[in-house]
């Protein structure tokens, strides 16, 4: 294990395992966790600002009295950096060459250039601290003999080894396993889950149901023939809905466990009580208007809802100070009691991914929260938005489900539902919207889930055709 070879990485694995469980065992105050925040700030603008090319000229303003006195509010008065900040910056955004990482990770970029992600041995201590501190409890329940497996979308992800290092943290054995991958495919897949057996399993939703739509062609019952007991989910949009027909299908508890990104890492991460929470010893969060940029008040549920704005609270390869991640997401205090001193997270969609129905803006999460929420059993799904003569838009659902069961109560009740909350009827089909649902991961929800009749004409998106071309690929 390289984390106890290093002794400057043993080290902080043992420092950070002492103060995350103060933490999370609830012996910090308020003002104990602002002074940490604040510390790790300046830190990570003073060092920043020294070692990132990008950074340097980004924040060149910043003398190293200003960074000294700087309050946690302040942060509001430095610039954002975007991905498109990203895209551009290349190799100039990392505060350390790639020589001094110990692995290097990219995006995918299928929609437009990779950025680079390597990651040093403090970047993923500090994640993966995070993890196991908050999947300890997920996994307890199920005893100490687990066999886990990880399901990733590429060998540039960090899928497999920061899920690795958690589960080898926990005591628990490991099996990789990418079904996409033309050494693996689905068949072998399967085939090592019931041979082992796999008793959890991450992957992403779209993986989940892709598994268990073959072990049904392939004349197994994903609930008789296999052992798994949790399924940690993540990777794309998951609505309740969707989590819940999940679990379902495989007899299994399903947790949406993880909301992170290749580039800022561990954002929030799921608790025993099934909550996605914030890790605010690694991270400092902003929710944003995502037209005007501003800070957004809480509303009168306490909830704030909009863009999400992160800044590493670490030194590593590549902090980044208020990226703006394009994600929509709800943001709440859960108050005294929580699994976990640490603000509830909901990512509900990409700022681009939101439709306009009928005059209502709806983001993906809620969308599919709405249709899907009547049925359970399904093996995948996706939506198609068209508009008729009058310029009404209306829904059409396809599932992939056995037509052999009476859906007519759960189609009429998802009908009034979507009457009732977007003013828009809803048609349910039957049928296999084949490989392009599996590339959410990969791409975008809404190039995925979405069949947007109302912009023929206006041309395809970057989006669209890279989810065409990745399933165009998968059978």
């Amino acid at each position: 294990m390289f984390t106890q070879y290093d002794p400057g990485a043993a080290g902080l694995t043992d420092e950070l395992r002492k103060t995350f469980d103060e933490f999370g065992r609830g012996k910090w105050s308020a003002d104990d966790l602002a002074a940490y925040r604040t510390d790790k700030l300046r830190e990570v603008l003073a060092y920043v600002r020294t070692n990132s090319p990008f950074y340097r000229a980004r924040l060149a303003d910043l003398s190293e009295a200003t960074i000294a006195g700087l309050g946690l509010d302040d942060i509001q008065n430095l610039p954002f950096t975007t991905k498109q900040d990203l895209q551009q910056a290349q190799f100039d955004i990392l505060s350390l060459p790639v020589s001094e990482a110990w692995t290097f990770y990219e995006t995918t970029g299928t929609t437009g250039k990779p950025t680079p992600c390597p990651r040093t041995n403090g970047d993923s201590i500090h994640n993966n601290t995070v993890l196991t501190a908050y999947y300890r409890d997920i996994f307890a329940p199920h005893g100490e003999h687990q066999v886990i497996g990880i399901s990733g979308p590429t060998e540039l992800h960090a899928t497999g080894d920061t899920f690795g290092d958690v589960c080898r943290n926990l005591g628990h054995a490991v099996a990789k396993m990418w079904p996409h991958s033309p050494v693996i495919g689905f068949d072998r897949a399967l085939e090592v889950m019931r041979l082992l057996p796999i008793t959890s399993l991450f992957c992403t939703p779209g993986m989940a149901l892709r598994l268990a739509k073959k072990a049904i062609e392939a004349g197994l019952d994903p609930q008789r023939d296999f052992s798994l007991d949790v399924l940690m989910l993540t990777g794309e949009l998951m609505s309740p809905s969707l989590r819940e027909n999940i679990g379902a299908l495989w007899g299994a508890e399903a947790y949406n466990c993880l909301y992170a990104s290749q580039e800022a890492s561990v954002l929030a991460a799921a608790t025993a009580d099934g909550t996605l929470r914030t890790a605010p010893l690694i991270n400092l969060y902003e929710v944003i208007d995502p037209a005007t940029g501003e800070p957004v008040p809480p509303g009168p549920d306490g909830v704030y809802y909009g863009e999400l704005v992160i800044t590493n609270l670490y030194t590593g390869a590549k902090p980044l100070v208020r990226y703006r991640t394009g994600d929509m997401v709800r943001m709440t205090d859960p108050g005294p009691g929580a699994a976990v001193p640490a603000l509830s997270l909901e990512p509900v969609g990409r700022v681009r991914d939101r439709l306009q129905l009928n005059g209502h803006l709806v983001n993906g999460y809620d969308l599919e929260n709405l249709l899907l929420r009547r049925f359970r059993g399904y093996l995948d799904y996706q939506i198609t938005v068209t508009r008729d003569e009058k310029g009404t838009d209306l829904l059409s659902l396809t599932l992939h489900a056995d037509q052999d069961r009476s859906w007519s109560d759960a189609i009429k009740r998802a009908a009034v539902d979507c009457r009732e909350e977007l003013d828009t009827t809803l048609s349910v089909t039957f049928g296999d919207p084949g490989p392009i649902t599996s590339t959410g991961a990969m791409v975008s929800w809404k190039a995925a889930r979405v069949v947007d009749l109302r912009e023929a004409g206006t041309g395809a998106s970057v989006e669209s055709h890279s989810a065409e071309r990745i399933a165009a690929g998968r059978v």
